[in-house]
């Protein structure tokens, strides 16, 4: 029980039944005589909050009225202390109902067994008042009931039904306030209910919510404020809140104060640290609350915690700024484009699937130029200003047809490429600059996303114009560098070439003299002589064919192809390199297969690459002190192919040097130019052959040619 003064003059006892800490009052009032009032209060907070209030008035002072109560802020500090006050422990309601029928039995024998004059049978109020603690309506039902029947009862016993007086006015005014106080303590059940839910949407509200009264001392926490602070109610409550939470604020805090105070309102943002020590970043709204005076009493804070939101932004902005640093600061030419109009144009047609749109671009090739138009540039970048327009600060162009000729063949495929929904296309096209020049370009386009609100598309172009010019002067260097390279293989030749044209020619001499001779005898031998002069012709057409194929190789013409006996090619290279061998001392061993298949090429080419094996075999064994020995083997193999394998003894290949032995203008000999076996194996290779070596250092090396023969060639 606990004494508070409302207005002056007057004097209220309270029975706390569970207050609820969060309290606004909803009073509702009995005056029966000698001025008593009976005030049952509605606490907002648990659900268990319900108070009653008995004020007791002098006989002085004046009759009081509901409006005349101030409301449970403007009380001074200590009602409002006394009214937040909690019980420890919750009374069950079968005591409550015990300690009803207990006091309405003690009033029964005290209004019945007694001479007291007065309104005895009004404190049955108390006992609806008590009951009402269970926040059961049945309960007050009943003993509100009880309590009428009682008192009737009691004065039926005492006063009989029949007498008419002041006893009777007593009575009638106990039965009123029985029955008032049973129907105020049911809306207050009703009351309790409605704050109380109210009250629980504030506690389970996600953002934090606390009320500080005007000097700041807070009043109320919800329960999210004490998970997300970290300080429970207990601790919270009486602590002033910026000293609680550290609170920073975006401006000083006066000024804050001042338009709170000036508008009922204030919004912003601003900082608080947990308990903790983590700082939050805070969205806070705060309102005013006024007593009925105008007088600022309370403040009520609502903050949601913005802290991710925020460095999502933050985040966000960096990587704007970083993007658009990048979209500045590049070297390459980058255009922000919208195809929103291109997709729109592409649903209204039907035209999504991309087999759909092809078909209906080869039968509507003015749809392209359109759909350039529909391809709208938002912005470009310095970089792609200076390449169209040799300058930085242009107007961007309306469209992508703004920017490309009627010619290009480009823009169909990247339409394809956006019906596929591909991420990006690339490819190679001519800008037309403001000026009327053509600029080649290599060009990525980036497409959004179909589900991609976003409709921006990603255009970056880099100027060609160098690379091509590098590249139109590399193949011309090119070509005149393979043209000088064939016609420097006739140096690396040279020796081939003389020995092949050499000998036919000492041929032609030798058996020319051996005629003459023949001419000369007495008789003469006319058919020797028709043999040396056959042997001259067949000689001096050899030599013709000789040159005709040097000036075919040199003049870049296509050698035709003939079927050759492979034994007889080979036993020709070997008479043509029969001098050289001869003057290096070196024994050549033929192993031939009998009946080797014919095999198709050029006789002369395949001449070549065989002398030219034989020639570096013997050039290998030059100087050389043991028996210098080339051996020479043909034979068929199981695939339907031939192998030609050219064997030396001389000092072998180092290792080292065996990937790089056929790469053009590598060469092991001070004299040579590298040339040789790089011509080599790409005639084999013409012939659909193949030209491999393999070497043991000091076991000599061998050449082998495979080559297909004219039965394998011709299927």
């Amino acid at each position: 029980m606990f004494t508070v003064d409302l207005l002056p003059g007057w004097a209220a006892r309270a029975d706390d039944r569970r207050l609820g800490r969060h309290a606004r009052a909803v009073y509702r009032t009995i005056v029966s005589p000698p001025h008593t009032l009976v005030c049952i209060g509605a606490m907002q907070g648990r659900r268990d909050a319900a108070a009653m209030l008995l004020f007791t008035a002098p006989s002085t002072a004046p009759e009081p009225s509901v409006a005349a109560l101030p409301r449970l802020q403007s009380h001074p500090p200590t009602a409002r202390a006394a009214v937040r006050a909690r019980t420890r422990e919750r009374v069950s309601p079968w005591l409550l109902r015990t300690s009803a029928a207990a006091l309405m039995l003690g009033i029964f024998l005290l209004d019945t067994l007694t001479t007291l004059e007065g309104a005895v049978a009004v404190l049955y109020v108390v006992a609806v008042l008590l009951v009402a603690g269970t926040h059961r309506r049945g309960d007050i039902a009943m003993a509100a009931t009880g309590s009428v029947l009682l008192t009737i009862i009691a004065y039926a016993q005492s006063h009989g039904m029949e007498h008419v007086g002041s006893q009777t006015v007593r009575a009638f005014v106990s039965l009123s306030a029985i029955g008032i106080a049973a129907l105020l303590a049911l809306q207050n059940q009703s009351a309790v209910r409605t704050l109380s839910a109210q009250a629980t949407l504030l506690d389970v509200s996600h953002d934090m919510i606390f009320v500080r009264d005007i000097a700041g001392t807070i009043t109320f926490w919800n329960a999210t404020a004490e998970s997300v602070y970290g300080f429970p109610s207990a601790q919270a409550l009486g602590r002033r809140a910026d000293e609680l939470l550290g609170t920073r604020y975006p401006d000083r805090r006066e000024n804050v104060e001042a338009q709170l105070l000036a508008t009922g309102r204030w919004e912003g943002v601003l900082e608080q640290v947990t308990r903790h020590g983590n700082t939050l970043v805070l969205d806070s709204r705060w309102v005013l609350q006024r007593d009925d005076k105008g007088r600022p009493v309370g403040v009520l804070e609502t903050h949601t915690d913005i802290t991710e939101r925020k460095a999502a932004y933050a985040a966000l902005v960096r990587s704007e700024q970083r993007f658009r640093r990048m979209f500045d600061e590049s070297r390459i030419g980058v255009l922000q484009q919208d195809w929103s109009a291109v997709r729109a144009e592409l649903d209204a047609r039907g035209l999504r699937d991309a087999d759909a749109l092809a078909h209906h671009i080869a039968g509507h090739l003015e749809f392209v130029g359109h759909a350039r138009r529909l391809a709208r540039i938002e912005e470009v970048n310095p970089a792609f200003a200076m390449m169209f327009a040799d300058s930085e600060s242009m107007t961007a162009p309306a469209s992508v047809q703004d920017i490309i000729g009627d010619a290009d063949r480009t823009f169909a495929a990247a339409l394809l490429a956006f019906a596929r929904g591909d991420a990006f296309h690339e490819g190679e096209t001519e800008i037309v600059r403001r000026g009327g020049d053509r600029v080649p370009v290599l060009f990525t386009i980036t497409f959004p996303s179909a589900g991609d609100a976003d409709a921006s598309v990603l255009v970056f172009v880099v100027d060609n114009t160098e690379r091509q010019r590098a590249q139109d002067a590399l193949l011309l260097a090119q070509t005149e560098l393979a043209h000088a390279s064939r016609v420097s293989t006739l140096g690396e030749l040279t020796a081939s070439i003389a020995h092949e044209v050499n000998q036919p020619l000492m041929s032609v001499v030798t058996y020319g003299e051996a005629g003459m001779r023949w001419l000369r005898r007495d008789p003469p031998d006319l058919h020797e002589v028709d043999t040396a002069i056959s042997r001259i012709v067949s000689e001096g057409r050899r030599a013709g064919e000789i040159v005709q194929r040097i000036r075919a190789f040199l003049g870049k013409a296509t050698a035709g192809h003939e079927t050759l006996d492979i034994g007889h090619v080979i036993e020709e290279a070997t008479r043509l390199v029969q001098h050289e061998l001869a003057r290096g001392a070196v024994d050549l061993h033929l192993e031939l297969e009998p009946h080797l298949p014919a095999v198709r090429g050029d006789r002369v080419q395949l001449q070549q690459v065989l002398v030219n094996l034989m020639v570096n075999a013997s050039q290998a064994m030059t100087g050389q002190a043991d028996r210098r020995r080339l051996l020479v083997v043909a034979a068929a193999t199981v695939d339907s192919r031939i192998d030609i394998a050219v064997a030396d003894t001389g000092p072998g290949i180092a290792a080292e040097h065996l990937e790089r032995l056929f790469d053009p203008f590598f060469t092991t000999r001070p004299e040579g130019m590298g040339m040789g076996l790089a011509i080599c194996r790409t005639i084999v290779e013409s012939h659909g052959g193949r030209l491999g070596v393999e070497s043991t250092p000091g076991d000599g090396a061998t050449f082998r040619l495979s080559l297909s023969t004219a039965t394998e060639t011709s299927a």
